[in-house]
């Protein structure tokens, strides 16, 4: 019987143990589903700012990879003492999701941003989608930082996303429209420089024509320039 009543504990245990470890591995893949997307991205930016300490009161280049790869933006303005925190595939209720991270911890003077682009594939985006997640963003920023100035740069023609110019046009003027009346903003817009004809400039872009080459950025610095603050 202590032999049957051994077997029988040690079934229990194992049986125990079973359930226990499935449930440890469930819970972390629970915590990996509900992780952000870009949590690791954003991660490293905090990294990088624990090892190397981002300017006080900086310009703030913030939003998707065209800010991101923008290579030269510290060459560009150097002057004026900027700072580069994009991340390479937001959309705007990313930039919400992590503005505590990448826009109010670095106390900027100035923002410009850049994001909206990424949101226009999205079949149920519509350009009135685009602009009311773009006005949540803007009023989250107000909320917080209620007077500095704030530019926007206009959603871009990229060639490779010419099916949803017709959205990115009309998300742009909304935009646009919107921001005219808002005070100490302004609607930077590079699309009309970036088009000739009506027809996005392929020679602007690199091969992935998304994602801009120095003649790109070169129209941004130049459109950009005449908005920032200066030092």
């Amino acid at each position: 019987m202590k032999q049957k009543s051994r077997i029988i504990q040690e079934a229990y245990r194992r049986s125990f143990l079973t359930v226990f470890m499935l449930f440890c591995i469930l819970l972390a893949m629970g915590q990996t589903t509900n992780e952000h997307a870009y949590s690791k991205d954003v991660a490293i930016i905090q990294q990088y700012d624990n090892i190397y300490k981002p300017p006080s009161n900086p310009i703030l280049f913030v939003g998707s990879s065209s800010i991101r790869k923008w290579g030269t933006l510290q060459r560009d303005f150097g002057r004026y003492v900027v700072l580069n925190r994009g991340v390479g595939g937001f959309v705007l209720n990313d930039m919400i999701y992590f503005a505590d991270q990448l826009i109010f911890k670095y106390k900027p003077r100035q923002i410009i941003m850049y994001v909206g682009e990424n949101d226009l594939p999205q079949k149920t985006a519509t350009a009135d989608t685009v602009f009311q997640r773009f006005v949540k963003m803007y009023t989250l920023i107000r909320s917080r930082l209620p007077s500095i100035p704030f530019g926007y740069i206009a959603m871009k023609p990229s060639p490779s996303r010419a099916q949803f110019n017709d959205k990115c046009m009309a998300a742009n003027k909304l935009i646009k429209d919107y921001l005219a009346g808002q005070p100490n903003t302004k609607f930077i817009d590079i699309y009309a420089p970036m088009t000739n004809s009506g027809q996005a400039r392929p020679e602007l872009f690199v091969k992935d024509m998304l994602h801009m080459n120095p003649k790109g950025y070169a129209i941004w610095e130049k459109m950009v320039r005449p908005y920032l603050l200066r030092p």
